[in-house]
């Protein structure tokens, strides 16, 4: 548990909303993820501000009209001072116009934090978080992220409303795309990762500030339905849901988001354990926290607000600091402070930690955006090589029969379908910054059509059958907001006609490379699925082709496992691409024709369907276990084990896991042990190994899960090369959160350890802990 000075006296103001503080905020005091000198800057700023200034500086406004919402134009507010922040707005001019009026024209020359969604890049789009998660390679999440902090910062955005760290392990979800998938350890690192990535070791004029979402639990919405009630128990909040939000907030993060849904009936914008009992008392956190949009005035929607001035009073008091685009606080938030009911001492401990940020991000010395040098910074040709090694090294290849794969280059007829085969959008996915809210894009994708093009001769005949894009019923979030219809289905005709010319093409081709999967929009926020089906005719035109008896190699474009049973049997070569960025296409090319040796490993459990989820590799035992030599299935009419398990995936060369070790095979509960392992390439081929160590507690205090990863290392290793992996074995590893103890604890008992190349490791070791 970390407390710091800060936290105390954070802790003395919670004690009476309208009483005197129990500590007087001192520059003494520690700083957290803000400089000390930020401190006495922000709290000398503090003293001089008005009650309608402090309210603003908690308030962020909306930087576009969204239809069929109520936006104040913030002109008039910045002026006043009642602005402290700004989101959805990337035209660099009107940033710096607005800008200016907060430094020129406000009484105090406040400057403003704009904020914007850099999820996997700005203009230089990077694979989805979901995909550079399956590079098992946190540096592969730093180094995009660093990259997009670059650009965000050059053309204005100074804070990100990133890493997404929610543990998904239902892909129904739509935002799974978003994460790191099902593992609280994996996540955790790449949590990790992103924040040092946006923020470097410490918040400069250089970091884009780091906003760790969504605060929490959000991930294990009822049916994976996004938006809607999560029910965790507080020992799986803790083992599992909060632990990569904690390792983010080790990792220096400056800034969480609540999250929008209920949490146990408390909605988590105005939930009190959540914010302050946890993210601040048991974790000392001393940043600051902005609602997720509009989820402060949503307190009353939930039924937990009797009104908007109860929604801002629930909102502050539970730890809110900042809220994003509803208005509330800057409508009700001041009338509480004169009615007593909020402490103004109180309100200034929340104001401080956002003037902590603006001064650490160096915008009250330098606020303007040099706009002579955007174009060049976000143009910059290194961003699109190092993307291109980035979506190469996240890709999983899951079946390569008969080792179909790599491709030659000699090859003279190659049949390229599918609706996703030359679509520039959907390669890069959703939440790019460019292309939101009808701005377009500059960053010229690269489709997979066109990555094969460039990679062979140019006698090459390249035939390309792309097929209708698959139907939306009901559009996602980003497509109403843009005005977007349903997308009506083809008629019998047209599907006729495309299946025909697939049908054609690859009777006339050497080989048959198929480019399915979901168009960008049908993953992400408020998109979530009831079926996991490739969408419309995919899967008619893909066992068309397969039925020519040409090979054919399916490579996935999706934000979510999808149902590819049938793939996975009548298919040669299955790669999954996820959604690779800008460069996706020649990535996809470098890796189908041999340039790359996938390494990738899949960060979830594939679901065989829909029905299967939510599905996870670290479940508990039960009575009947799922290892017993007899067991077929959960269910009777499906095999209940994923496709592909947890940490799977398949390279051109082979590996051999041998020689597993224990420092010592008995350690005491507060001991730390080592753990080490020895991985051959048994292949012809250079390529990258995921060594994976998994471990299971057989008794104690509480059910433990059958396997719970507890570290990985990726390493390339030449053909016959032997390399011996170390890893730690300690407190970090070993301890969880008891439900009966109802504390963290290392427990005395017996350990099952396993290390090989996913979560079905079978190489095997035991080790004992005593007290």
């Amino acid at each position: 548990m970390k407390k710091s000075k800060r936290w105390m006296i954070f802790l003395g103001l919670m004690a009476t909303f309208t009483g005197s503080a129990a500590f007087p905020l001192g520059a003494d005091a520690q700083a957290g993820p803000f400089s000390a000198e930020a401190r006495q800057k922000a709290e000398d700023l503090l003293k001089q501000m008005t009650l309608d200034e402090k309210v603003g500086q908690l308030n962020q406004s909306a930087g576009i009209v969204i239809p069929g919402l109520a936006n104040d134009k913030p002109d008039d507010l910045i002026v006043q001072g009642r602005v402290g922040s700004i989101l959805w707005l990337t035209d660099v001019k009107e940033i710096n116009r607005l800008q200016h009026l907060a430094v020129e024209k406000s009484r105090l020359h406040i400057p403003i934090l704009f904020g914007f969604d850099v999820i996997h890049g700005y203009r230089t789009v990077f694979p989805v978080p979901l995909a550079m998660a399956s590079s098992w390679d946190p540096e592969v999440e730093e180094q995009a992220q660093h990259y997009a902090a670059q650009d965000a910062r050059a053309a204005g955005i100074e804070w990100t409303f990133t890493p997404m760290v929610d543990i998904a392990r239902d892909a129904r979800w739509g935002r799974i795309v978003e994460g790191a998938g099902e593992d609280p350890y994996l996540g955790s690192a790449m949590a990790r990762a992103q924040v040092l990535g946006f923020q470097g070791e410490r918040l400069s004029p250089q970091s884009v500030l780091a906003c760790v979402k969504h605060f929490a639990g959000y991930g294990a919405a009822d049916g994976g339905r996004d938006y809607d009630s999560s029910y965790i128990p507080e020992e799986l909040m803790q083992n599992v849901y909060l632990r990569p939000f904690h390792a983010a907030e080790e990792a220096g993060a400056g800034s969480f988001m609540s999250a929008y849904m209920d949490l146990n009936d408390v909605p988590a914008s105005g939930n009190h354990w959540l914010l302050t009992d946890v993210l601040r008392k048991d974790w000392g956190f001393e940043g600051f926290v902005v609602s997720d949009a509009f989820a402060v005035a949503s307190l009353q929607t939930h039924g937990y607000a009797r009104d908007a001035e109860d929604a801002a009073y629930k909102g502050i008091t539970a730890g809110v600091n900042m809220d994003m685009a509803s208005q509330t606080y800057t409508r009700n938030l001041a009338a509480l402070v004169r009615e007593g009911k909020v402490s103004e001492q109180y309100l200034d401990s929340m104001v401080l930690p956002i003037l902590e940020a603006k001064y650490d991000l160096g915008l009250f010395d330098h606020p303007y955006v040099d706009e002579s040098r955007v174009d060049a910074v976000l143009s910059r040709p290194e961003g699109l090589e190092l993307e291109r090694r980035l979506a190469a090294r996240s890709m999983v290849l899951l079946r390569n029969e008969d080792h179909i794969l790599p491709l030659s280059r000699q090859l003279k007829r190659v049949a390229v379908i599918g609706p996703l085969a030359d679509s520039t959008h959907d390669i890069e996915g959703g939440w790019t910054v460019e292309g939101l809210f009808g701005n377009g894009s500059k960053s010229h994708p690269v489709t997979v059509y066109a990555g094969i093009r460039n990679k062979l001769a140019k006698d090459a005949q390249v035939t390309l059958v792309s097929g209708p894009e698959p139907a939306r019923i009901y559009p996602g979030l980003l497509d109403r907001l843009a005005g977007h219809k349903p997308t009506p289905p083809p008629t019998p005709q047209e599907i006729e006609q495309w299946i025909a010319k697939a049908r054609m093409a690859a009777s006339n081709a050497d080989i048959v490379i198929a480019v399915m999967g979901e168009t960008a929009n049908m993953s992400g926020e408020a998109a979530s699925r009831a079926t996991l089906d490739l969408p419309g005719i995919q899967q008619q035109m893909l066992e068309a082709v397969a039925a020519t008896g040409k090979p054919v190699v399916l490579v996935l474009e999706n934000g979510r496992p999808l149902d590819i049973r049938w793939a996975s049997e009548h298919v040669g070569a299955i790669l999954e691409a996820w959604y690779p960025g800008t460069e996706g296409g020649n990535a996809v090319a470098d890796v189908l024709f041999g340039d790359v040796n996938p390494g990738g490993k899949l960060p979830i459990s594939w679901p065989r369907t829909a029905g299967s989820e939510p599905l996870y590799y670290n479940h508990n035992l039960t009575h009947e276990p799922e290892d017993r030599p007899d067991f077929t299935s959960r269910y009777w009419d499906i095999n209940s084990k994923p496709l592909y398990p947890f940490g799977f995936g398949l390279s051109y060369t082979t590996f051999r896991f041998a020689n597993l070790h224990l420092r010592k095979t008995t350690m005491g509960v507060g001991d730390t042990n080592e753990v080490s392992v020895d991985v051959t390439n048994t292949g012809a081929v250079a390529g990258d190994a995921v060594a994976q160590i998994y471990i299971h507690q057989r008794y104690g205090s509480a059910s433990r899960p059958v396997r719970q990863l507890v570290g990985f290392q990726r390493v390339t290793l030449q053909p016959g090369e032997t390399k011996t992996l170390t890893f730690p074995l300690g407190k970090n590893e070993l301890e969880f959160w008891s439900p009966q103890k109802r504390e963290w604890v290392v427990e005395p008992a017996e350990f099952d350890l396993w290390a090989g190349e996913d979560s079905t490791a079978t190489l095997h070791q035991t080790f004992q802990t005593t007290q």
